[in-house]
């Protein structure tokens, strides 16, 4: 029986009027099963739920955020939010496909690109990376569950490439209600600890969020409380933020840039995006392997590319390039650490 005969069924019943016991048909009945691949999985979480967990635990670093550089931070949030949420819906609408705003992606989406920006930068700029995130990162690829980067991060690694001035226009602080123009722009942590100044950074600010950065990563603890309220609630696994973050902290202890080998290595896990990225980003459902072991290795890998990067590279913030990189790896993580089923063949790596 072809699919249209399964959606479409039809229940015959004999027809006594009929000479020779004819047939007639009824009414169309809807399917009473659902035809899919395994595994079945019988749960009470549904998309929306997992979605709305994250949000709520990134809202206080976020609101942190607004408290710290002004209401110009809010301001981007919300318009950020708006604009993802609008654009999924009316791509959607355009397409005839179903309308999936409600699931909260789009949402987080918005919310997290709004985090990963100055908030010194254009308005214009920020609908551009929206725009950019939900129409051709996520949706030309097949919408939730099909694309194969972070949205958020490709955004964010887009408007670098577009603007990097204005991406790299870090107020030191603004104040709730201070206009951004009055705000004074400052070195970010990891500039200044690139050009091996780290006299001039302190860790107490790093850690409470008393800095300069992108409006959602300057707060450290709060990043961290929220990333343990996930792994609470079981929304994420431990593997990959605690590779990713155990990888940076080794490597920078080993091979420290400036100072104490400590303080170093404390700096370079609280400064930048990298809890942001370990807790927030790195562990997207649909871009990160779904097996434990390619869940370390992946970790792994985010930790050594963010480290290379910082060291290296021109840009001294690695965490989304190195997210992105591994995103384009899972499909092999996944195929070469996916355990073999009892009485299969060993996997020889072709």
């Amino acid at each position: 029986m072809d699919e249209k005969h399964i959606l479409q069924a039809k229940t015959s019943v004999p027809d006594a009027g009929t000479p020779g016991g004819g047939e007639r048909e009824t009414a169309d009945y809807p399917p009473l099963l659902t035809v899919a691949a395994s595994p079945h999985e019988r749960t009470r979480t549904r998309t929306a739920h997992l979605m709305y967990e994250v949000i709520l635990a990134l809202l206080p670093a976020y609101l942190f955020g607004v408290v710290w550089f002004g209401l110009r931070a809010l301001l981007l949030g919300v318009l950020s939010v708006a604009v993802c949420v609008l654009a999924e819906y009316g791509y959607e609408k355009l397409m005839h496909r179903p309308v999936t705003v409600s699931d909260g992606s789009a949402a987080l989406t918005g919310l997290l690109l709004a985090m990963n920006i100055p908030v010194g930068l254009p308005v214009g700029m920020l609908i551009c990376g929206d725009l950019f995130a939900i129409l051709l990162v996520k949706q030309l690829f097949g919408g939730l569950g099909k694309n194969i980067v972070n949205p958020a991060l490709a955004a964010r690694v887009f408007l670098f490439i577009s603007f990097p001035s204005d991406m790299a226009e870090f107020p030191v602080r603004t104040g709730f209600s201070q206009p951004v123009a009055d705000a004074v722009s400052g070195a970010t942590p990891l500039s200044a600890l690139r050009a091996g100044d780290i006299s001039s950074l302190d860790l107490g600010s790093l850690f409470f969020g008393t800095t300069g950065g992108c409006i959602g990563e300057v707060s450290a603890l709060l990043l961290l409380l929220g990333g343990v309220y996930l792994l609470a609630r079981r929304v994420i696994s431990w593997r990959i933020p605690v590779a990713y973050l155990g990888t940076v902290a080794l490597l920078t202890f080993l091979f420290p840039r400036a100072g104490d080998r400590l303080d170093c290595m404390l700096i370079e896990l609280c400064a930048g995006g990298l809890m942001l990225g370990a807790f927030f980003m790195a562990t997207d459902y649909v871009t990160s392997p779904v097996t434990p072991r390619g869940r370390l290795i992946y970790g792994i890998l985010c930790g050594g590319i963010t480290v290379f990067i910082r060291y290296f590279g021109s840009y001294p913030e690695g965490v989304s390039f190195a997210i992105l990189i591994c995103n384009l790896l899972v499909y092999y993580l996944d195929r070469f650490t996916m355990p073999t089923r009892f009485g299969g063949k060993e996997r020889t790596g072709k």
